[in-house]
């Protein structure tokens, strides 16, 4: 089966001003999208929360990068809360597949991509289990 999501993305604004900016957003209904990488699907489950893509706010980085592909972001945030489902290299090329998969633009998803494989370590290391 090709990547794709297969249901709308719902959300809820938490806090507008927390996370630099980027704002803390609650998922509303279950967000499934079924990952060809990994071979399954992912169903993020109501009450997730998510600041959608880290991206700097660099300007020309972020005209560039930022606030482009919401499902892509929080189906990658869900997979940084979930190790158990995979590594954090594979978590980065989902990001990039469902960027695809929403139609964002190769060029486009390759940085986002390059983007977390430079600076998500982190945030890998702070959303995993405790």
């Amino acid at each position: 089966m090709k990547a794709a999501f297969l249901s709308p993305l719902v959300t809820e604004c938490v806090d507008d001003l927390a996370a630099g900016g980027r704002g803390i957003w609650r998922v509303m209904q279950p967000f499934r999208y079924y990952s060809a990488i990994l071979d399954r699907l992912i169903e993020v489950e109501p009450g997730f929360l998510t600041d959608y893509a880290s991206v700097p706010r660099l300007p020309v980085l972020y005209l560039l990068f930022g606030d482009t592909s919401h499902k892509a972001a929080v189906i990658h945030d869900w997979l940084y809360h979930h190790h158990e489902v995979c590594d954090e290299a594979t978590a980065n090329r989902v990001l990039r597949e469902a960027s695809v998969a929403d139609g964002i633009p190769a060029w486009r998803s390759l940085g986002i991509y390059l983007g977390v494989q430079i600076g998500g370590a982190p945030s890998w290391r702070a959303d995993g289990p405790a």
